[in-house]
């Protein structure tokens, strides 16, 4: 059985189909989402476009080609910034009632403050965070670098946009978005509703 299991993931992840567009690169290798489209120059008035099928619980994308020669688009103080637009489609079997992004350099350790990853943290160009789908946008910092989208239920079947911008001081040779849509969980607890991240 694990000898199937094994077999099974390792399918799953030669699966993956990298899209490049503008020399960045954008792979769902780590599983639980698919990539269907990429486009865009990643500039304020164009952003790369990402939509994605998403199908688990903690989709990570990762992105390759954040360069010195890619530069900043976004017009930030930043090394490397660009305007990246995301469409979520929700392929569970649980609607969304708030959804997570965080910046990694790894996919399982968290951005320390100092890395110089950020969602372009010192921007003063206009909000950093939207989204239609979901009404509230909370950026965070520190100790790590996300971003919290509230406000809102995308039942399953339907979509959800995300508009940020990534921003790096010093080029890596790639980073992982990791996402976490919150799903509500109900409890036969009297009153109490518990909705769990």
């Amino acid at each position: 059985m694990l000898i199937l299991l094994s077999a099974a993931f390792a399918a799953h992840r030669a699966a993956a189909a990298p899209m490049t567009v503008e020399g960045i690169t954008f792979s769902d290798e780590e599983g639980d989402f698919t990539i269907l489209k990429v486009t865009g120059t990643g500039t304020l008035a164009d952003p790369f476009v990402v939509v994605e099928d998403v199908t688990g619980d903690t989709p990570i994308l990762v992105i390759r080609g954040m360069s010195v020669g890619f530069g900043n688009r976004i017009g930030s103080q930043h090394v490397i910034g660009f305007a990246l637009a995301k469409i979520a489609i929700n392929h569970t079997k649980s609607s969304w009632t708030e959804y997570r992004m965080e910046l990694r350099t790894t996919p399982t350790e968290p951005s320390p403050y100092g890395d110089g990853l950020s969602f372009a943290q010192g921007y003063t160009g206009g909000p950093p965070a939207s989204s239609i789908g979901f009404h509230h946008a909370r950026v965070i910092d520190e100790p790590f670098d996300a971003i919290d989208f509230t406000d809102g239920t995308i039942k399953p079947g339907e979509s959800v946009s995300f508009d940020f911008m990534i921003t790096d001081m010093t080029p890596k040779p790639e980073v992982f978005l990791l996402q976490q849509p919150v799903k509500p969980i109900s409890c036969n607890c009297g009153r109490l509703r518990v909705a769990v991240r």
